[in-house]
């Protein structure tokens, strides 16, 4: 089926209420772990890049996910994950992307309708869909830390005045979900209430950032290992199985990738100190984040989505 816009795979996903994973990679092994987890499980994907990866990967890293999305047998959309700028959105255009975000949510609502805008009628020209948002997640989004008191939630109306406006294809909402492996104290609240109204307003695909799981068995592998991560916390699956029947069609996973990382990458060279192979290293940190990505597919409910697919 190979590399598809955004809006097909998405809008498909808002019809049918499942939710389809944005995974974000940043090298062979991540890219690597998201389409065989996605080819065992028939289930679409997004694979996301934001613009600190192509930084760190340089000009092969688009080049090897893009060829990687054309080869898959399942529907695969490459995606810019908030992208700051009109020129980075067109740049991402040009490199073969089929999705991008453009994030001008920190600016007045009036700037963020106009970039916005300008990244549609650029996107749409040459078929490649596009995500923006409304309202701000507190946490950890790049190098940027947003304070919680500074996060502001979506409000409906201004949603609706938002996409009628700058024409995006898929909205990103603040609905309690925050950057970051830290998401509040306990199980972090959800506001179930906002996305349904939001959702009753706009046929849109609706977009969940900050959805990672933080599973707790990686955390404590992790800390086992030499790792130091204290009091993480993720949303629960329940919520996001619950989000995805509201109007929720993309969720964002980040956080759980980099720990399946990192924590098998420890826990290799704790049991084999004197292993120097990159390949026994990084092999067995791609599988672990195989097994995650396939596990968060069955949250969303796109298991099996692949087949006998249809574009939205």
């Amino acid at each position: 089926m190979a590399l598809v816009p955004g809006r097909d795979i998405l809008a498909a996903a808002r019809r049918d209420q499942y939710g389809v994973g944005a995974f974000n990679t940043n090298d062979m092994e991540i890219t690597q772990a998201i389409v065989e987890a996605a080819e065992a499980k028939r289930s679409p994907v997004l694979i996301a890049l934001s613009e600190g990866g192509l930084k760190y990967g340089g000009a092969e890293l688009p080049k090897l996910v893009i060829d990687m999305a054309r080869e898959a047998s399942v529907p695969v959309a490459v995606h810019l994950d908030h992208g700051s700028s009109y020129a980075s959105c067109l740049r991402a255009i040009r490199l073969g992307f089929t999705s991008v975000m453009i994030d001008k949510s920190h600016e007045e609502e009036d700037v963020n309708v106009r970039e916005t805008a300008r990244v549609v009628e650029a996107a749409h020209a040459v078929g490649v869909t596009v995500e923006a948002e409304i309202g701000r997640l507190g946490g950890v989004e790049e190098h940027v830390v947003v304070a919680e008191e500074d996060a502001i939630l979506t409000k409906p109306d201004e949603a609706q005045r938002f996409m009628e406006a700058s024409g995006a294809d898929y909205l990103a909402v603040a609905i309690g979900t925050s950057h970051g492996a830290n998401k509040g104290t306990g199980r972090p609240y959800i506001d179930h209430a906002r996305i349904r109204d939001i959702a009753s307003r706009l046929p849109h695909p609706l977009v969940m950032h900050g959805a990672s799981g933080v599973p707790e068995d990686l955390v404590r592998r992790l800390n086992a290992a030499g790792g130091e991560l204290a009091d993480a916390s993720g949303i629960h699956e329940d919520d996001v199985r619950q989000a995805v029947t509201e109007g929720i069609a993309k969720i964002n996973t980040d956080t759980d990738l980099r720990l399946a990382f990192t924590t098998r990458v420890r826990e290799v060279l704790r049991d084999d100190p004197t292993q120097f192979d990159p390949r026994k290293i990084l092999g067995p940190a791609r599988d672990e984040m195989r097994a995650v990505v396939e596990a968060r597919m069955d949250v969303f409910g796109s298991t099996g989505r692949a087949d006998g697919w249809t574009a939205g």
